[in-house]
């Protein structure tokens, strides 16, 4: 059984990002670890974090999820932590997991956790033959936070591997549904509307009815 961990900055970022191809690899059999990296508290009160990671268990039964672990790192502080620290997080969970597949924020992406947790999970899974070698390795984009970063200034998002999830999509779509905190009506690009219209425009590229795109940032066969 192949294994993929997906590494979510905040809960909600797993299904923005591939939502539709994590329902797709459970019901292909795939182990799916989905791990969402910091906690809420102090910036937020503890109610409200509380009842973002019950809809994150509740979004991760939807699609099938196998394993939902929370790290709990600070939000928004992560560059206060030594950086052998942060490191040493994802060593131990790439180590604990031992993915064959890893889905990661995209470095350019606006929110400044998505960079610093795109670094540092790259430095726990390099190929130097000391660990644990992570066959594949990819970036997936998360509305908002990708299109808002600043196009040939900062890195773009251009996907180089697309994944069909026209039968998925309603799945991805029901799991963001989940997480009624975070959905923004006032913010055109955190609502349904905005994450099919996306799916739909992926799809359109290759000739599919929906997609998630992928940046392979490294892909081995051995």
């Amino acid at each position: 059984m192949s294994k993929v961990l997906v590494v979510a900055p905040h809960p909600d970022d797993e299904v923005l990002g591939c939502g539709g191809t994590i329902r797709r690899m459970v019901q292909t059999g795939e182990h799916v670890t989905v791990a969402i990296v910091t906690r809420g508290t102090p910036l937020y009160p503890d109610a409200q974090v509380e009842r973002v990671r019950a809809e994150a268990a509740v979004a991760a039964q939807r699609l099938g999820v196998h394993s939902l672990k929370f790290l709990d790192l600070p939000v928004t502080m992560l560059h206060l932590m030594p950086e052998h620290e942060l490191n040493a997080a994802f060593f131990k969970l790439i180590r604990e997991t031992e993915p064959d597949t890893l889905f990661l924020p995209f470095v350019g992406d606006r929110h400044e956790d998505h960079r610093q947790i795109f670094d540092a999970a790259l430095v726990a899974s390099r190929p130097d033959g000391r660990r644990y070698r992570v066959s594949r390795i990819c970036c997936y984009e998360t509305v908002s936070e990708t299109h808002w970063a600043a196009p040939a200034i900062e890195a773009v998002f251009n996907p180089t591997w697309y994944v069909n999830i026209g039968a998925t999509l309603v799945d991805k779509l029901d799991a963001m549904r989940c997480y009624v905190s975070q959905l923004e009506e006032n913010i055109p690009a955190r609502t349904i509307q905005a994450i099919e219209a996306l799916a739909r425009f992926r799809g359109s590229v290759v000739g599919m009815p929906a997609a998630e795109g992928f940046q392979i940032v490294r892909d081995l066969w051995d």
